[in-house]
């Protein structure tokens, strides 16, 4: 217990065990341990040191958060009742009871009763006991000698699920990377730092253009990742997790990968190639494949049931060993992903990457939203208003569009949301392809945009293909922004293009994982704040149509991202470093 960082303290009875609790201060995380205790220290590590859960347990043992330490001494005094004050929770020597019968134990059950939820980790084949005699203690103690709990330690830090390329060619060895770091008195969030700043010199020796700086790039992108794995690792390992580190760790990788880009077409351009609209396409291909990922999941998360026919052909598939690692690398997750732009960089130009990525990344997001079609029309299952909900949120819907809801219902039912969704992105994406540049057509069909996703989401979000509605609104904003950048023959109209891209989708990433951390949307004031994706495809669509002049349109593309930036950024920093913010390490999506 001691080298788990508790100072111990021993009770001779559950009456003396509340005093001590009790009068500890109230802002530390308490434990209590049952003396006949027989285990790994990994268990009780896994069971008392995890700081995701106000309350956890493994037979014999409990721990309580501050959040969660007055209902452990309600509890406990409930259990004083009921058993006695000499009941055996530090009593060595006490008439041994059975093992769900400890006082750790009935504290347990007391508090899930209560309404506090408990965390009972699972732990394979780690040993956590309380013996009721000596034959059971020297079976415990067989088994915990059987067991090499830092060799299991290791294996849990390494995801269960993870693509063919990680899995195979970094966890083997990263793992003790982790284990390094974690002896050394690293944390998870130096070593994301070290990752990112790895990338952004990756993504600098590509801007140089010369065959050199490639090479350097690909090698420093692969040692990127390296350390992006060993970060996540190192705090399944140590079980570092933090607020600080779920902000770090759900945005970085995005914010590496598209650096990269960027230094690519920097690269490019010193040679002569002007890749930037490639650069773009990809990013927002990226970024809108994982807004597929996200709404989906978030619209099955607490599905009543699944009877889908191709769900439950997935998982026979899964029964199979090598169609797992088949249908992972289809997807071409980040392993795969970035080890393909490492090699390509070392070995051929930015434009072959960057056809490689738009080609792989289209077959990948065709097989995947594919999938999920054919899941969701062949599903029975209702969809709750927490999906909903987040489904709202994941669409952004900024004040014209909301003003449109609050007037105008559409007919519920069906696949109406979508497909208005998707009627007006193809209005908006074709008058900007289309029609004269600069002209009032595609101001127009911005504002008809703006109405149809009013409509789209005039209604609850509960149908089944409800979850197309967010990314169909990021790809009209995405590729209407790219489109009118292109098309302007503005010089650096598309670098700015980039970048103002790049902050939007940084709003929304940081929308998905404050879902997930189950504190909700970012603040409605800051989606007034910056439109919402209908307000911004307007905007972009009038300065198109007004500033006619060289840089004019440049100027006002890169005033807007930073503006977009500036806000979406300080209101991120100042909700993640805060208390409020979820204490979670990402565990990451394959793609």
């Amino acid at each position: 217990m001691r080298s788990l960082g508790f100072d111990v303290r021993a009770a001779t009875g559950a009456t003396e065990a509340a005093e001590l609790l009790a009068a500890v201060p109230a802002n530390r995380r308490v434990a209590l341990v049952d003396p006949r205790f027989v285990g790994h220290v990994h268990a009780l590590r896994l069971g008392l040191t995890d700081p995701r859960f106000a309350a956890a347990t493994v037979p014999g043992a409990l721990t309580a958060q501050p959040e969660a330490r007055p209902a452990l001494l309600r509890a406990l005094r409930r259990v004083v009742a009921a058993v006695g004050a000499g009941s055996p929770v530090a009593a060595p020597g006490a008439e041994p009871v059975a093992e769900d019968r400890t006082v750790p134990g009935r504290l347990a059950v007391a508090l899930d009763a209560e309404g506090t939820p408990v965390q009972r980790p699972e732990l394979g084949s780690l040993t956590a006991a309380v013996p009721t005699g000596p034959e059971d203690r020297g079976a415990a103690q067989a088994a915990v000698a059987a067991v090499d709990d830092e060799a299991v330690r290791l294996r849990s830090a390494v995801k269960a699920h993870d693509g063919f390329f990680t899995t195979y060619f970094i966890s083997p060895y990263s793992r003790y990377i982790a284990r390094w770091c974690a002896r050394r008195g690293l944390t998870p969030n130096q070593v994301t730092t070290a990752s990112l700043i790895t990338a952004l010199i990756a993504a600098g020796s590509a801007a140089t253009g010369t065959r050199g700086g490639y090479v350097a790039a690909g090698v420093l992108l692969l040692l990127s990742f390296v350390l992006d794995c060993t970060d996540g690792q190192l705090a399944r390992y140590s079980l570092q997790y933090s607020t600080m580190g779920a902000w770090l760790d759900a945005t970085f990788d995005r914010a590496k990968e598209y650096a990269y880009y960027a230094g690519l077409a920097l690269g490019a351009a010193r040679g002569g190639d002007d890749v930037w609209v490639l650069a773009l396409g990809a990013m927002v291909l990226q970024a809108c494949r994982h807004v597929v990922d996200f709404s989906f999941n978030e619209a099955n998360h607490d599905a009543v049931s699944n009877t889908s026919p191709t769900a439950a052909l997935s998982d026979r598939l899964d029964s199979v060993g090598w169609t797992v690692w088949l249908r992972r690398m289809i997807v071409l997750p980040i392993g795969e992903r970035w080890a393909m732009i490492a090699v390509l960089t070392a070995v051929t130009t930015p434009r072959i990457v960057f056809y490689a990525l738009l080609v792989g990344c289209s077959l990948a997001a065709c097989y995947t939203t594919a999938g999920r079609l054919l899941r969701s029309l062949t599903r029975k299952a209702r969809r709750t208003d927490r999906a909903a909900g987040a489904l709202a949120d994941l669409a952004d819907s900024g004040p014209l569009a909301q003003a449109v809801a609050a007037v105008v219902r559409r007919p519920g039912g069906g696949f109406t949301a979508p497909l208005l969704a998707f009627t007006g992105a193809l209005v908006l994406v074709a008058a900007a392809l289309f029609t004269p540049y600069g002209g009032p057509l595609t101001v127009g069909a911005a504002a008809v945009y703006a109405v149809f996703s009013g409509l789209a989401v005039s209604r609850p979000l509960k149908g089944a293909l409800d979850w197309l509605v967010p990314p169909v609104f990021r790809a009209a904003e995405y590729c209407t922004v790219l489109v009118l950048a292109a098309r302007s023959d503005v010089p650096h109209a598309v670098p700015a293009a980039f970048g103002l891209v790049s902050a939007v989708a940084y709003h929304h990433y940081d929308t998905v994982y404050r879902i997930r951390g189950g504190t909700g949307a970012p603040p409605q004031w800051l989606v007034r704040t910056i439109g919402g994706h209908e307000g911004r495809t307007l905007v972009v669509a009038v300065l198109a149509a007004v500033l006619t002049g060289a840089s004019a349109f440049t100027t006002a593309l890169t005033a807007l991202a930073a503006a977009v930036a500036l806000v979406v950024l300080v209101e991120s920093i100042r909700f993640w470093v805060s208390s409020s913010a979820p204490a979670v390490h990402d565990e990451g999506e394959l793609a």
